[in-house]
């Protein structure tokens, strides 16, 4: 009985997940943390732009409350917004803004090298943009941006590698963007960091005598 409670919490969170993505690209959505409360759930949502998942006079923030708690079965739903600290450091708001982008019809290169750049000036230890799909013809193709350091195998690419992934619906087909992220406060199993000023250097004599 624990498990399979345990595995629906975890169904639950997806669809959420899955919900407040469709809802809220404008706003700029990243993820979100739910967590149970003796008076109900609390939803925190993270966004760039706070405002738009409030919605005019709370509008939007309503209708996410009412569907999250009759679609989902969430009790009592209360959903808090916060901002996130930097949005060129989150995969999802990135690969959504290079999405978005791509649909308005910008080419997909200027889109890509531009996000790249962002990213970077940001701080990253590393980044990929990878776009997939029919770009500029009939035929599908794959195109990868990238630059600083990125771990691609490993756990090291499993734990400290945030990736993202989102959909551009074009006239010649979907596009799939994908972007992988190493943020710059991570510290690597094979990086060495030297320190200065740990303690005084004696020489060889010295310390045999003492």
């Amino acid at each position: 009985m624990i498990e399979r409670a345990f595995v629906k919490e975890n169904v639950v969170e997806t669809l959420v997940d899955e919900y407040l993505k469709s809802k809220l690209p404008r706003a700029g959505y990243s993820h979100m943390d739910i967590k149970k409360t003796p008076v109900g759930t609390r939803i925190t949502v993270f966004a760039e732009k706070p405002g738009f998942v409030i919605g005019r006079k709370g509008r939007m923030v309503k209708e996410l409350t009412e569907t999250i708690a009759k679609e989902y079965g969430v009790e009592n739903p209360q959903i808090e917004v916060k901002q996130i600290e930097n949005s060129d450091l989150d995969p999802e708001v990135v690969a959504q803004k290079i999405a978005s982008s791509l649909e308005r019809g910008m080419h997909f290169r200027r889109v890509a090298h531009s996000a790249v750049r962002r990213v970077m000036g940001a701080g990253a230890k590393g980044v990929v943009v990878i776009i997939s799909g029919k770009l500029t013809g009939e035929r599908s193709r794959t195109e990868k941006f990238m630059d600083g350091y990125m771990k691609h195998c490993g756990e090291p690419s499993e734990v400290l590698v945030k990736k993202a992934h989102k959909l551009a619906k074009l006239k010649l087909g979907i596009i799939g963007v994908t972007v992988k992220i190493m943020p710059p406060e991570i510290v690597l199993p094979d990086e060495i960091v030297i320190r200065e000023g740990v303690g005084e250097v004696k020489e060889v004599s010295e310390v045999l005598e003492e």
